[in-house]
């Protein structure tokens, strides 16, 4: 797939269509906005993203951190030249949800040359932070650029 250039003026009905066939389209997340150092999405509390007895599952609170994490610096680069690699996630699950949507925002925190870091939080419907969570991106040429 030939990547479009992305940045923060980019239609978040684009930036959801370039994840389309995905991971991410498969566990339901969503873009909902984007700005100068942040990214929002959702993301459904069902059967894609539950874990055995309903609970919402820590492994998709991670993979959704990551989704948006990623995409923040995918918006600060040009992916053409550069690719955006998830080097670290980390949570702390502090709540939990069984049913619903849950609401994420990144914030980056450190944007460098070669690294990216940001901080997710993770709400649920009633707004209670359930994970708050920290992942690292590396910024690396693509190879015969």
């Amino acid at each position: 797939m030939e990547f479009p250039k992305l940045n923060i003026a980019t239609p978040i009905e684009l930036i959801n269509k370039f994840a389309a066939n995905t991971m991410v389209e498969n566990l339901g997340i969503r873009f909902t906005a984007v700005g100068e150092g942040w990214v929002e999405a959702t993301m459904p509390v069902d059967v894609r993203t539950s874990r055995p007895g309903g609970l919402l599952h820590g492994g998709a609170n991670l993979a959704l951190a990551e989704t948006i994490a990623g995409l923040g610096s995918m918006l600060t680069v040009d992916i053409s030249e550069f690719d955006v690699l998830g080097i670290q996630v980390s949570a702390n699950h502090t709540g939990g949800a069984s049913s619903g949507t849950v609401y994420a925002r990144a914030e980056i925190v450190h944007s460098g040359n070669q690294t990216h870091v940001w901080n997710v939080e993770i709400k649920n419907d009633a707004g209670k932070l359930i994970s708050t969570g920290r992942v690292t991106n590396m910024i690396v040429k693509r190879n015969g650029k």
